[in-house]
């Protein structure tokens, strides 16, 4: 039987290139080479794509050639550049293992959409509409979800401090791995917080602090068939969960510890895992996606953020949690293909 062609997209412009690279390499690592042909197409920081031999440290100065997904549906893959010419190779689906802006936010999802290339993960209008939390809580709201108190603001505008009740979160609104995000306890804090995420985005969340748990939960599926992981449970001694800012963050974190499965109540991981699957819906996530929550002391759950392309580094949550639920990356890899190409996740 022949392989599946697999495109696998990985790097991008965003602040979380990094972090990107990584996933790459922890899922060309469980693929399964007799099912699948990889072709890695790595985005550099600048924006340039190159089909390389693989996500490894140095791969921008290996192998590599020009190439791009082109958008003409006749070609259904990609142009590589080759000796003057370009040539073509079509692909049967693509990975996108992005994360953060043009890479989960819709914008390349909306590239394969035009390419007529099967994809995996949500698409244009859920990845745009969970990349912007101020959004998703609107959304998230109306089907009756809880969400913090929050409100947006632009860096130029007048902005009164004296409206939060503090402690507060600055956020940027569109961006991920808590790049740019401040904890703010006094007003004369918050335009400086302000600032800080107005580098990563125009648009910046003022949310006030939900005194509770960190939890989150992660899924697998399309419409009422979903797989749900394991709940876990960020243990944080201060500050915040930013473990994919850290320098060695592949030896743990500097103050937060995952507890899978979380050390929580049975009532309340049913909750959790309840609250999650009508996250997903209400935003119409398909593929798969993370929903992180907060546990508050009374037993509700509060949305906190929703990451339509989770980590998939040796440390993300995403991974964990499906492993201990006995689906490890391999099986993750396998069923995220079956939902692409058949909407289900296969057994």
């Amino acid at each position: 039987m022949d392989r599946l062609k697999v495109g696998i997209v990985f790097g991008g412009c965003s602040e979380e290139h990094p972090v990107s690279v990584k996933s790459a390499r922890e899922v060309a690592r469980n693929l399964d080479l007799e099912k699948y042909e990889p072709f890695y197409i790595g985005i550099t920081k600048s924006g340039s794509w190159k089909l390389c031999d693989g996500p490894d440290a140095n791969w921008e100065n290996g192998n590599c050639r020009p190439a791009v997904v082109s958008p003409d549906r006749s070609v259904r893959g990609l142009l590589v550049l080759d000796q003057g010419r370009y040539d073509t190779i079509g692909l049967d689906i693509v990975l996108p293992v992005l994360h953060g802006r043009l890479g989960e936010d819709g914008a390349m999802q909306g590239l394969l959409e035009l390419a007529g290339i099967p994809y995996a993960g949500c698409d244009v209008q859920s990845s745009a509409l969970c990349m912007d939390k101020s959004l998703a809580y609107i959304v998230a709201r109306s089907a009756g979800i809880a969400t913090p108190n929050f409100w947006t603001v632009t860096a130029n505008e007048d902005i009164d401090a004296d409206r939060p009740t503090y402690p507060v979160f600055v956020k940027p609104a569109r961006s991920g791995s808590s790049f740019g995000v401040s904890k703010v306890s006094r007003k004369e804090e918050l335009l400086s917080a302000v600032e800080t995420a107005a580098r990563y985005d125009s648009k910046v969340l003022i949310e006030e602090a939900v005194a509770g748990s960190e939890v989150g939960c992660a899924i697998l599926g399309n419409d009422l068939d979903l797989i749900v992981g394991e709940v876990d449970r960020m243990a944080l001694s201060h500050g915040f969960f930013r473990i994919h800012q850290e320098e060695n963050p592949e030896s743990g974190s500097e103050n937060s510890t995952p507890i899978v499965p979380a050390d929580i109540p049975a009532e309340s991981r049913s909750l959790v895992q309840e609250t999650a699957m009508a996250v997903y819906r209400a935003l119409g996530c398909r593929g798969l996606s993370r929903v992180d929550m907060f546990l508050k002391e009374d037993g509700t759950v509060v949305l906190n953020e929703v990451n339509t392309l989770p980590g998939m580094t040796s440390y993300s949550r995403y991974p964990r949690m499906m492993a201990a639920a006995g689906l490890p990356v391999s099986e993750v890899i396998d069923r995220m293909v079956s939902l692409t190409l058949t909407g289900k996740a296969g057994a």
